[in-house]
């Protein structure tokens, strides 16, 4: 199965600070996938759910807002208006937020089975 990590300081810091981001706005199932030597297209996902479009939307901007105070700033924006799947891509590492039905429907986290991961604590 997949290695599990249960170190998030072993994450860059605008990694972990994503993760965090969406856990301030009560993003559910926060994981963060160690995608180096896995993938050539980035280095970490960091996967969360959003119970509605409007949480989902809300949990993407969040984390676009905040991070860009700190000079980190996305290289490309996808599905921010429609609520189903926001995809914040910093190119080192790719911020995907999903309504739960979609993140159903495209299994990230069985697609990349083989990447270590850090799962959020369940409040």
């Amino acid at each position: 199965m997949n290695p599990l990590t249960t170190d998030p300081t072993e994450f860059p810091d605008e990694v972990r600070h994503a993760a965090e981001l969406a856990l301030e706005l009560k993003a559910q199932d926060v994981v963060i996938l160690d995608l180096r030597g896995i993938s050539t297209a980035t280095d970490y996902f960091v996967i969360a759910s959003g119970m509605s479009d409007v949480q989902v939307k809300a949990i993407a901007g969040h984390i676009h807002e905040e991070l860009k105070k700190d000079s980190v700033r996305p290289e490309h924006i996808e599905g921010l208006r429609g609520g189903r799947w926001a995809l914040l891509d910093y190119v080192d590492f790719v911020v995907h937020v999903l309504h739960p039905e979609a993140r159903n429907f495209y299994q990230l986290e069985n697609l990349w089975g083989d990447a270590p991961r850090w799962e959020a604590p369940e409040a």
